[in-house]
């Protein structure tokens, strides 16, 4: 099983208990990650035993593809606040620009970073993806192989008809599922560098502490810590796996980033990419769980999350970083 990370129990139930699970904050930190709640949708007036169902079926003006970006959170990382490919300009520094920002280079199917370790987004689709029992929706990144970037997914079902993804997130299933060596509920915390082009250090909850290394040779942004968290550290929790990248050369000037077997985005998997040239990942709804890794049944969902899964760098190539270029119905394209 897992390794069960004792140590930030506290801080989730507090990230729990003050958000609903969605985000935390206090005067001198913020924290995003998971919801630990176990579902609990809200009762049937007529028959209190029997939860209400807040499904949008498909219409004829349905679409495929992700249809709105709740939030964009990612660590810090290389291209966060970019100005040049990353596509960031001085004007994304509320969490509605960010988020802005993360929906217009995806609508136009351009990659958006999510940083080192628990960097996330979080979309929404205009309609109630289906349980299948088979792939149901996909997420495309830009791995290729020997440089595979993992993130985990979490779905949620819109479990008080608010339209928000504010319910109980359920990370779905992947290779690495169960292995002593991934972590659930393991959090890291980054802080604010106090001068310009430095790096970003941070500690974990392993007692661990490191840094995401300023590459100047390639950016020249000010500051790789999000412009629009305004606290001077925030902390990401979820789930961790095992890092599986090494310097092949043993120079520092071939890193490999080996594939994972199923179950990631950003995956040069051979087993949920739809062909070989494809850059997407697919995904079943029935591969669900809750936090302690039991299957949970779920008819339908209505927003995903893609959530950095490697804490780790590779030399000049920098931080571990995944990237999510589209999201969509499996069942519609």
């Amino acid at each position: 099983m897992w390794k069960f990370n004792y140590k930030n129990l506290a801080k989730w139930v507090m990230i729990t208990l003050l958000m609903g699970g969605f985000a935390a904050c206090n005067s001198d930190e913020d924290v995003f990650g998971p919801d630990a709640d176990t579902p609990s949708g809200p009762s049937n007036p007529s028959d209190p035993s029997t939860p209400v169902s807040y499904y949008r079926p498909k219409t004829s003006e349905s679409k495929a593809t992700f249809d709105q970006v709740y939030q964009y959170m990612p660590a810090p990382g290389q291209f966060i606040n970019e100005l040049k490919t990353g596509g960031f300009d001085s004007t994304h520094t509320t969490q509605e620009a960010a988020n802005l920002y993360a929906k217009e280079r995806l609508d136009k199917g351009i990659w958006v970073s999510l940083g080192g370790f628990g960097g996330y987004i979080v979309v929404g689709f205009d309609h109630s993806i289906d349980n299948t029992g088979g792939y149901d929706f996909a997420v495309i990144g830009n791995s290729f192989n020997n440089s595979s970037e993992p993130g985990i997914v979490w779905v949620m079902q819109d479990e008080n008809g608010d339209g928000l993804p504010n319910d109980t997130w359920y990370e779905l299933r992947g290779s690495e599922t169960g292995k002593e060596t991934t972590i659930q509920n393991y959090a890291v915390t980054y802080y604010r560098p106090e001068t310009v082009q430095s790096p970003v250090k941070w500690t974990d909850s392993e007692g661990q502490s490191g840094e995401i290394d300023y590459l100047k040779a390639y950016h020249n942004q000010d500051y790789y810590y999000p412009l629009w968290v305004e606290s001077d550290t925030y902390t990401l929790v979820g789930t961790r796996l095992e890092p599986k990248n090494y310097d092949q050369s043993g120079k520092g000037t071939y890193w490999v980033l080996p594939t994972f077997d199923w179950g990631y985005v950003d995956n040069f998997s051979s087993i949920d990419r739809p062909t070989e040239k494809s850059v997407d990942n697919r995904f079943k709804i029935s591969d669900a769980m809750d936090q302690n890794g039991n299957a949970v049944s779920l008819a339908y969902i209505d927003f995903v999350k893609v959530q950095t899964a490697i804490n780790s760098k590779s030399g000049w190539l920098g931080e571990v970083s995944t990237e999510v270029v589209g999201f969509y119905d499996c069942t519609m394209k």
